[in-house]
């Protein structure tokens, strides 16, 4: 399999100069298995994107949030994935929910994000996920095969591609999918990758998991076979962040 475990931290709109070198000076010090046992990526706000750069300890990487569709130019307000690289941020998440409901990105526009970020050498953190209406509606697979088929017809190259399945109705509710759901749903999106793109995508790509991780519930998570890691939210600016790192020894021992 191969496939490294996976941890992002997505800090999302939160914090000030002196609660974000908290945190970092809180990672900094945790003791986490080694970097071929876990990759570790958080994502602060692009205000924070050189302190935390310059700040954090080397084994872990930097992501911003978002950028923007193409090159530079007159596109007020964005950041271009050129502006990205030549900080040095090698990752960046792209087609978060809170995105695409808010700001109403659409598959199309997020799969021609992923293709100019990837084409610029950045690493992207894809983001898919049903609402719970689609959840009860039962097309579940429908709308994560629709966003994955929207990145699959631009890219050609998955190897610094990782996709983080996030239901909607699990982000910042303290609803999880249990862990037999997020198997389900992980297992049928690598069935896709399979059949729509090519078993070797399928078996190396890494699917994460997001929505109201925990310490409380990591291990369980981490202990599925198509569960290959976690894009975590609220608990990224919390000490329990460094338990969840550690869950990738679920793996390690499975």
């Amino acid at each position: 399999m191969g496939r490294t475990f996976f941890v992002g931290g997505n800090w999302k709109c939160n914090g000030t100069s002196e609660e974000i070198k908290k945190i970092v000076a809180t990672l900094n010090a945790g003791q986490v298995p080694s970097q071929d046992v876990v990759e570790v990526v958080v994502s602060p706000p692009y205000v924070f994107l050189p302190l935390v750069k310059n700040e954090l300890r080397s084994d872990f990487h930097v992501a911003a949030q978002n950028c923007w569709v193409k090159k530079g130019g007159a596109f007020t307000g964005e950041v271009s994935a050129d502006m990205l690289v030549n900080l040095g941020i090698p990752w960046v998440i792209l087609g978060h929910s809170e995105r695409r409901a808010i700001l109403g990105e659409s598959n199309e526009f997020v799969g021609d994000k992923v293709a100019y970020a990837l084409s610029q050498g950045l690493k992207v953190i894809a983001c898919v996920g049903e609402t719970l209406e689609q959840r009860e509606s039962g097309s579940t697979m429908d709308v994560v095969a629709a966003q994955t088929k929207a990145i699959a017809e631009r890219v050609k190259d998955w190897s610094n591609v990782v996709v983080a399945y996030e239901p909607v109705w699990a982000i910042g509710t303290g609803k999880v999918a249990t862990p037999a759901q997020a198997q389900e749903v992980h297992a049928e999106l690598r069935k896709w990758l399979q059949a729509n793109v090519s078993a070797e995508v399928a078996a190396s790509t890494r699917i994460i998991y997001g929505g109201s991780v925990s310490g409380g519930n990591c291990k369980e998570l981490a202990g599925q076979p198509d569960v290959d890691g976690f894009l975590v939210g609220g608990a990224s600016l919390k000490p329990e962040f460094i338990d969840i790192i550690k869950a990738a020894e679920v793996k390690k021992s499975a």
